[in-house]
């Protein structure tokens, strides 16, 4: 009696261990990010160039040159990251006042401002303008580099800083917007900065999700939207001051415009993220979400109020300085 009690006990036991060890790969599973959106809808490398915008601002005349051929860049996806590109501006002379730049070999199909929303990162700032610098010239695109940086302080206001930059950039009737970070990096060539037909999401392999795509509707990190969308949608909410919603909010835009979005295939998107200390986060973006629909035809580039306190022309970038 006494032994089928014991053998009882360790089957007991046993079942009792697998259960735990059960719900801890069930924990685990839970909160990895591959679990969410290991596959999504995404374009082929043999799609891009069809479903790429082909337009430029008017300030470049190539007329005479044959245009630039990007589908080798994009099917060679050349690996980027190293010190040779990232540390310092290689042939600095190439790059126009202000952070500009277009080819001079070939006709650039595609210009793109790029948006870098901005404050007290000086250290991220040198290594993302060596690295852009040398990684989007190699791309053959016309584009500028719009750095908005926050001269108050109040929580810091990322979205009304892309609604910034999308005013000043449409100055330069640049017809494509790069909402980008300044912590972001893209490690391969084959993520072509310029504008898709639809919106698309360019860091959806970032190395801090382990190169997974965390959720489907991520919409943020580095985004690429056609001029003309933003200003369709109004451009992004002004009331998330602090980390955090303005990128979902973002994304539900443009559902209720029924504008989807798009993204290239994995190996094309991607990107590392340079360490840094985390934003305050925004304590009310849950109910601003939740909120966030009644709001859409009324805040945003239509409710854009800021001072600019300085306009300055740098040789790798376009500094505006802004008080929120």
């Amino acid at each position: 009696m006494l032994k089928s009690v014991k053998i009882f006990q360790r089957k007991y036991h046993l079942a009792e261990l697998l259960a735990k060890v059960t719900c801890c790969i069930l924990l685990v599973y839970s909160i990895l990010p591959h679990r969410f959106a290991s596959h999504y809808d995404y374009l082929s490398p043999e799609e891009i160039p069809e479903a790429l915008v082909a337009q430029v601002t008017t300030n470049i005349s190539q007329q005479h040159m044959e245009e630039c051929h990007y589908e080798d860049i994009i099917n060679e996806n050349r690996f980027m990251y190293t010190p040779q590109y990232s540390d310092e501006v290689l042939k600095p002379e190439e790059i126009l006042a202000g952070g500009e730049y277009f080819p001079e070999d070939c006709r650039a199909k595609y210009s793109s401002a790029i948006i870098v929303p901005y404050r007290q990162r000086e250290q991220q700032l040198h290594k993302f303008l060596s690295y852009m610098h040398n990684y989007l010239r190699l791309q053959k695109v016309h584009y500028r580099i719009f750095l908005v940086e926050q001269y108050d302080q109040k929580p810091f206001n990322r979205a009304k800083l892309f609604n910034i930059g999308s005013m000043i950039a449409a100055e330069f009737e640049f017809p494509c917007l790069i909402l980008h970070d300044v912590d972001l990096m893209p490690l391969n060539l084959g993520s072509l900065y310029a504008c898709t037909e639809l919106p698309r999401h360019m860091c959806a392999a970032l190395d801090m999700w382990r190169f997974h795509l965390p959720y489907r509707g991520l919409f943020g990190g580095v985004v690429a939207i056609r001029t003309q969308q933003f200003r369709t949608i109004n451009g992004m909410s002004n009331m998330y001051e602090g980390w955090g919603g303005e990128d979902d909010d973002l994304f539900e835009r443009l559902k209720s415009r029924n504008i989807d979005i798009c993204r290239f295939a994995p190996h094309l998107n991607e990107y590392t993220m340079l360490r840094h200390k985390p934003e305050k986060k925004n304590e009310n973006r849950v109910t601003l979400l939740r909120s966030g629909a009644l709001r859409f035809n009324t805040d945003g580039l239509n409710s854009l109020v800021y001072t600019e306190k300085d306009r300055r022309i740098h040789s790798l970038f376009t500094h505006i300085l802004v008080q929120t």
